[in-house]
């Protein structure tokens, strides 16, 4: 393989972009699976059987609509929602319309996380609150969640991780960002500067975010 300085200099403003499409789309996308995915996660949780708001009926089809999704792959996935990512964004290539899959498969990955989180609480914690008159809404706040709140916390740097992830996938069918990049110049053109700049990329981003990432969470740690 063979790196060229000079062509990698003159790629700049091409690699500069597809840095950030890739930014802006792991961004709106661990916006989404934050927003809609803590929720469910919490509904999985407390609609379990024993705890305080058992409902197997919700937990079984939520559950069953979240493991649906998990269980198809991201590129599969990716062709399947073409329809529906036209009919959103008004199209099915570029960042924004990459982000609708990427969120579709961050959420139900997010959900089961912020599950796990909630299920290394301490029960003792639970029955307490509830013993004391807590309603359910102050139960999950001022419990669940402030509990949870480190698990969780690893839980999106591991969401986040996962998005740059499928991101580089849905450069494979015109989605934008390094994978976009990394397809055209490095692969197609048989480009050994792209292909190496782009991973290093790659690497160094990975490696910010889970340092950044662990950092917080050790911070959030009541435990420590």
């Amino acid at each position: 393989m063979e790196f060229d300085i000079n062509h990698l200099i003159e790629l700049i403003p091409e690699i500069n972009t597809a840095f950030f499409q890739t930014i802006y789309m792991i961004s709106i996308s661990l916006i989404v699976a934050v927003v809609i995915g803590l929720p469910i996660g919490v509904i999985l949780y407390i609609t379990d059987k024993g705890l305080f708001m058992e409902n197997g009926i919700i937990h079984n089809i939520l559950g069953f609509i979240v493991n649906l999704i998990r269980s198809i792959p991201f590129l599969i996935l990716l062709v399947a929602l073409i329809p529906f990512t036209n009919f959103l964004v008004g199209t099915t290539i570029g960042p924004t319309a990459a982000s609708v899959s990427l969120s579709v498969a961050a959420i139900p990955f997010f959900a089961r996380i912020v599950e796990s989180a909630l299920r290394e609480i301490d029960k003792g914690v639970i029955e307490a609150a509830i013993a004391s008159g807590a309603t359910p809404w102050m139960i999950i706040w001022h419990v669940l969640l402030l509990e949870s709140r480190s698990g969780i916390i690893s839980g999106i740097t591991l969401t986040l991780i996962s998005l740059i992830g499928f991101s580089a996938m849905a450069g494979t069918v015109g989605g934008g960002g390094i994978g976009d990049l990394a397809i055209r110049f490095g692969y197609y053109r048989y480009d050994d500067t792209i292909m190496i700049t782009t991973v290093l990329i790659l690497i160094i981003l990975v490696q910010v975010i889970q340092f950044a990432g662990d950092f917080i969470a050790k911070l959030a740690d009541k435990r420590k």
